[in-house]
């Protein structure tokens, strides 16, 4: 078992207000045993943020705490998502995911078909109004769909839960933190999960999701 995780976190890299090693000690106090920073990249920088995170490994371990170091690949046309995915592969990133079609941001059509079509892409956040077609091919790679507690983003958690069921599709719950504020115990987690619907043995699968085996798949 993984303990406490979250998939979707920023720091200072982009719009994050903290630094990595500030908003892996402010998680480790709360209890995250996991956690991903994933801060936004494009064509011009996801070689370079990956390579910065991986210096922060160890301060993270001597935090208790296991880094994964990712990007979330943010209003990239979609005929790019696999390139910059691959990109960050490359530089060593240990999970990708992807901006997905928020309804609060004009993000390109056919952003979410390009994630879940992608074998190097683990997480599709927001996903906003995801048809039922792509969360099948989500599925069938072996990416999650993300329920938020990003204000605007969670618009749609409702949608995301309901369409994440119906297709059989891993469900994650994360935080998208940017600053201090936007960190989430336990308890906050699991209340946005039950507030998209999900039941408690629904929200308790996800909660003691194997972040190894997920990431394997």
């Amino acid at each position: 078992m993984t303990g406490l995780y979250d998939l979707h976190t920023h720091t200072i890299l982009s719009d994050g207000e903290m630094l990595p090693s500030e908003l892996i000690r402010r998680m480790a106090v709360i209890g995250y045993t996991t956690v991903a920073i994933t801060d936004h990249v494009d064509t011009s920088n996801a070689e370079s943020v990956v390579k910065t995170l991986l210096d922060v490994k160890e301060s993270a371990r001597l935090f208790g705490v296991r880094l994964l170091c990712g990007v979330e690949i943010t209003h990239v046309p979609p005929t790019q998502i696999a390139i910059v995915a691959r990109k960050a592969r490359v530089a060593g990133a240990e999970i990708v995911v992807v901006h997905g079609e928020t309804t609060v941001e004009p993000v390109a059509p056919g952003t979410n078909h390009a994630a879940c079509t992608c074998p190097d892409v683990n997480v599709l956040a927001h996903p906003g109004l995801i048809t039922l077609e792509d969360a099948l091919l989500a599925k069938g790679n072996g990416i999650a769909l993300e329920i938020t507690s990003r204000g605007g983003h969670n618009r749609t958690n409702g949608h995301v839960a309901r369409i994440g069921r119906e297709a059989g599709c891993q469900l994650v719950v994360d935080s998208d933190a940017h600053a201090p504020h936007d960190l989430l115990g336990k308890t906050e987690k699991e209340t946005v999960a039950r507030g998209a619907g999900l039941s408690a043995a629904e929200t308790d699968g996800i909660m003691s999701l194997n972040i190894d085996t997920f990431l394997r798949s």
